[in-house]
């Protein structure tokens, strides 16, 4: 028939999950990066031309693909620039694994590897290693003394608990200029000495954002701007691989984050979709310099202003001032940020804060924040000035109470969850802080849902699949007691789902384009083979697409992987 457009691909055979108001079909359309038509097998093979693509799903399963809510991305690329001594159980293999790299290079050139412990978390302890210790700078001298070499510290947001340790050998040492006579330049980070007083090459912090590589280590190499470019793509890819097609980062990245992205952008390279927020660099800003920033800044930070559908610059991150000591001395290294990627000066004090806020609002500008007393700063903030329907979010809220969630829900603001942390790693040590009487307030994502408040899970890099998210939601289970916490605070499996994808479509702004599979929207989209709504609650946090596809291309395809 004339004039009927006809699909590029069609995937057939399947069970189509659209999270639009419930609806199951069978089969869908793509033309170009657009949703062409969704219902039963007949009608959309009805759009079949000679050139089309079929996928038969043979009873698979497809749906939106999965939106991160607070994704940290490049982190995951730059994991793949270090050596890894991942499996090491001694400190003799740590000492062979470093031997093996030193033959490998250079004489008098640096040896940087990951940190001890196994990915995400890089958990480390001596009851890791057979001999019942950390390694020290001897063990590595005994691997080799041609060679600066430093384990990085972990950064202190994917362990569960402090302190974090990096190590380095008398070489490092040496360049680094620390000797028995050096004082740390913080008292949260711990120049371990032996019993005559001399370093041991062990460097303990009791900080959740690392500073030896920005103060004592400096002169070790650290992220380059092409390092971050190189291995944001890599990035992507990882997220792909667990169904992810669109990230939000919340937190704020730094310029050089900023400018990866955009070179890959321009490059066409660009495989997930990404909305920025700017973290900004306050250092000693006073608060009309904060308020001049906003009114500076403002133009470009507005929606819509900078970007496309596949990335965009909007609104910035924004906190109080907090360790202002070591905030400085990690500021000190710019526009190196290390693991962080974003700006370590982005703090401010009390009422410079809220100015910023203040003025943020009356420019049209979205703002996010982490943790529970950022909502009541918003909150008063709103009182004031309007903030409803520009979005502001709260990140990483451990518990929220009645009031804020009512508040949070009135005034349009957007929580992204940290489940990996709050449900899994860490709910049994919250409850005994707050008391049972409290439960119902650790990360309520049923409450919030239940008072109209928008809620997108998010990964924050540990690890990079939203799939446990997704059960953590549902099942709330802390991991070292099994047991179940706050159980009236589960969500359903669609619920999870939705929170995964429509939810991080809002979060976006993009819900008329993307989070549900719908006519007219954004191809976006994963086939699995389990349906996501009755596979069994043990299967549920491990499961992967076999395709991921991103705007009608295919981005992963788990078959051509090898996987």
């Amino acid at each position: 028939m004339s004039g009927v457009l006809r699909a590029d691909r069609v995937l057939r055979g399947g069970r189509v999950i659209t999270l639009a108001g419930g609806r199951i079909a069978q089969a869908l359309a793509l033309r170009g990066d657009t949703i062409l038509a969704v219902g039963d097998d007949r009608e959309v093979s009805s759009l079949c031309g000679p050139d089309t693509a079929i996928v038969e799903l043979q009873g698979r399963s497809v749906m939106p693909g999965l939106i991160d809510g607070h994704a940290h991305v490049d982190r995951e690329g730059l994991k793949g620039l270090l050596p890894s001594l991942s499996g090491c159980r001694s400190v003799a293999e740590v000492v062979e694994r470093v031997r093996a790299l030193a033959q490998d290079t250079p004489p008098g050139r640096w040896i940087v590897t990951l940190p001890l412990g196994e990915a995400p978390e890089f958990a480390v302890s001596p009851a890791l290693f057979a001999e019942g210790r950390l390694p020290d700078r001897h063990d590595l001298d005994a691997a080799t003394g041609a060679h600066p070499v430093l384990i990085r510290c972990a950064w202190g947001y994917w362990p569960p608990s402090l302190p974090t340790v990096s190590i380095a050998n008398t070489a490092a040492l040496r360049l680094a200029g620390i000797d028995r006579d050096t004082r740390s330049p913080s008292p949260k980070l711990q120049i371990e000495t032996d019993a005559q007083g001399e370093p041991t090459g062990r460097f303990f912090e009791q900080a959740f954002q690392s500073l030896a590589e920005f103060t004592l280590f400096r002169q070790a190499p650290n992220f380059t701007a092409d390092d971050r470019l190189r291995t944001l793509e890599a990035s992507m890819r990882a997220y792909n691989a667990v169904g992810t097609t669109g990230v939000f980062e919340g937190h704020g990245v730094a310029g050089e984050v900023i400018d990866a992205w955009r070179a890959s952008r321009a490059a066409g390279r660009s495989t997930l979709r990404a909305q920025l927020l700017v973290s900004p660099s306050f250092a000693g800003a006073s608060l009309a310099d904060a308020v001049q920033w906003v009114q500076r800044e403002a133009r470009r930070l507005r929606a819509d202003a900078q970007g496309d559908d596949w990335l965009r610059l909007q609104g910035l991150f924004a906190e109080p001032l907090a360790e202002p000591t070591e905030s400085r001395l990690r500021a000190s290294a710019a526009p190196c940020t290390g693991w962080a990627g974003f700006n370590f000066d982005a703090g401010l004090p009390p009422e410079a804060l809220r100015a910023l806020l203040h003025a943020a609002a009356c420019e049209g500008l979205r703002v996010a924040a982490i943790q529970s007393a950022m909502a009541d700063v918003f909150l008063e903030v709103a009182r004031e000035t309007p903030i409803d329907g520009l979005r502001w979010v709260i990140a990483h809220p451990a518990t929220l109470d009645a009031r804020q969630v009512r508040g949070i829900a009135d005034h349009g603001i957007v929580v992204t969850t940290h489940t990996n942390n709050y449900h899994w790693r860490s709910a049994s040590a919250l409850l005994a802080r707050v008391g049972a009487a409290r439960e119902n307030e650790i990360s309520p994502i049923r409450s919030l849902l239940d008072a109209g408040a928008v809620v997108s899970l998010a990964t924050d890099n540990v690890p990079v699949s939203l799939w446990p998210c997704i059960w953590q939601a549902c099942e709330r289970i802390d991991r070292s007691t099994g047991q179940v916490i706050a159980p009236g605070q589960r969500i359903t499996r669609e619920e999870a789902l939705r929170c995964a994808t429509t939810h991080g479509a809002w979060l976006c702004g993009d819900e008329d384009r993307r989070g549900t599979l719908e006519a007219g929207k954004l191809a976006d989209l994963i086939v699995l083979v389990d349906d996501p709504l009755s596979v069994s609650s043990e299967r549920l946090p491990a499961l992967a697409p076999q395709l991921t596809v991103v705007g009608g291309r295919t981005v992963w395809d788990a078959g051509a992987s090898g996987r």
